[in-house]
């Protein structure tokens, strides 16, 4: 995916009635990533055909990163169609990789934890920002294993470099306050260690949503994975049965931009094929919405938001973080100031999540407090400005609602989308003609 094809910068168009249809998102980008990683370990004898597979740029990294790492990756993007087999008997095929991950949180975490599996030399890197963003804690979890895993440069950010030798497995004690990623990459390897994995958290655990669909994955792969008491995890060795197949949900982060349209402009919407059982935690931005004064449906269709008088809450959005952006997007057009609360790991994503948006909203006007973990919003006339992305696409998809309602809103860098959503201006424009 090129994001060079999009423009410098976007002016956002007037939303010019309220919103009515239905929009249906790409597959989730979270699962895509994992079906890709499982689909590569499990090994079935004919390949694992995936089904509804994001295409974006941070799956496209994981895919590149897999034919490096010596599995065939089988493309068909018309069907959305991905087929993952091994070429070799060895669990990780190729006894080296320089791997560049691009600024890809999930592709790095998972790929650093999957190479420790191998037996060779794998080095992965990233963009300046990935170079920024931390992962010590779950190099700290994988030298307990017996792998080798370093920061290159000392610093516990990426480049990552690994010796590996294979991974026998046992328990161990980490850390996941930051990102939850460290602890689902741990967990999808540990069927394919020798002895299974026994994991004991230390601290508190962020993003928990995203560990229970790991671990419902994992499951589903054949694994006998629990959680037999608080703060720990258990994966037992080996795979009860073989999964050729598997369907990936539309993504429930990329229908929060959707399923808050009605909340700002009035009408209503449904997000088709969206289960409220939905693997993904995201889909709980819906209960938000609801307390703000939307009226939520769902039913066999997918999940429906009628639009109403917004009134401002005070929330904690530790388990749903990268819905905070949709948001805070909404709370601009509601009576009261919104706080949101628990989320001071969004400093460590594509951006310090926290800063940016405060420093944007208040581009167009917005009364902002800032604080730790989180910030308060407090709702007052809005005028254009040109927004800066940071290069997020989450940033970039969420302020754009702004400009639906507030003239003169122009987006500089749309094409940052292209991370998880590549035709998510197409989609937009869709939704609102």
């Amino acid at each position: 995916m090129d994001s060079h094809s999009y423009p410098e910068s976007l002016p956002i168009s007037l939303a010019t009635a309220p919103v009515s249809g239905s929009v249906s998102v790409p597959g989730s980008k979270s699962i895509t990533n994992r079906a890709l990683m499982l689909a590569a370990l499990s090994r079935p004898e004919n390949g694992c055909m995936l089904t509804g597979v994001l295409r974006s740029e941070d799956t496209e990294v994981m895919i590149r990163c897999l034919s490096q790492l010596g599995f065939r990756v089988e493309e068909n993007w018309e069907a959305n169609e991905v087929r993952v087999s091994a070429r070799s008997p060895r669990l990780i095929p190729a006894a080296a990789a320089d791997l560049f991950c691009a600024n890809s949180g999930t592709s790095m975490r998972f790929l650093t934890a999957m190479a420790a599996l191998g037996h060779g030399q794998y080095r992965l890197d990233g963009i300046a920002r990935m170079r920024e963003r931390p992962i010590e804690d779950l190099l700290t979890a994988l030298r307990q294993l017996g792998s080798p895993a370093m920061a290159e440069l000392g610093n516990g950010c990426p480049p990552v470099q690994i010796e590996a030798k294979g991974l026998t497995g046992g328990s161990i004690e980490m850390r996941a306050d930051i990102s939850s990623q460290f602890l689902s990459a741990v967990l999808m390897i540990a069927p394919f260690t020798k002895q299974g994995i026994r994991i004991r958290l230390l601290g508190p655990l962020v993003s928990e949503p995203y560990i229970a669909m790991t671990l419902r994955m994992l499951v589903h792969w054949g694994a006998t994975a629990s959680q037999p008491e608080a703060g720990v995890y258990a994966v037992e060795p080996g795979l009860t049965h073989e999964v050729t197949s598997y369907a990936i949900e539309p993504d429930a982060s990329a229908a929060s931009y959707f399923l808050a349209l009605p909340a700002i402009l009035g009408g209503k919407i449904t997000v088709l094929d969206l289960p409220m059982e939905s693997l993904q935690g995201d889909v709980q931005f819906v209960s938000l919405l609801e307390q703000m004064g939307c009226r939520v449906k769902s039913c066999s269709a997918g999940i429906t938001v009628h639009g109403g008088p917004l009134t401002g809450i005070d929330t904690d959005m530790n388990a749903i973080s990268d819905t905070v952006m949709t948001l805070a997007a909404v709370a601009c057009f509601a009576h009261g100031p919104t706080t949101i609360r628990n989320v001071a790991h969004i400093r460590h994503k594509e951006t310090d999540r926290i800063a940016a948006l405060a420093a944007e909203l208040r581009k167009v006007g917005v009364k902002i407090e800032e604080f730790a973990d989180g910030l308060t919003i407090t709702p007052g006339p809005m005028h254009g400005a040109t927004l800066d992305t940071y290069n997020d696409h989450r940033m970039a998809m969420s302020l754009a609602l702004l400009g639906l309602k507030v003239p003169g809103v122009v987006i500089r860098n749309p094409g940052c989308v292209v991370k998880t959503y590549p035709e998510y201006w197409r989609d937009l424009d869709r939704a609102l003609t």
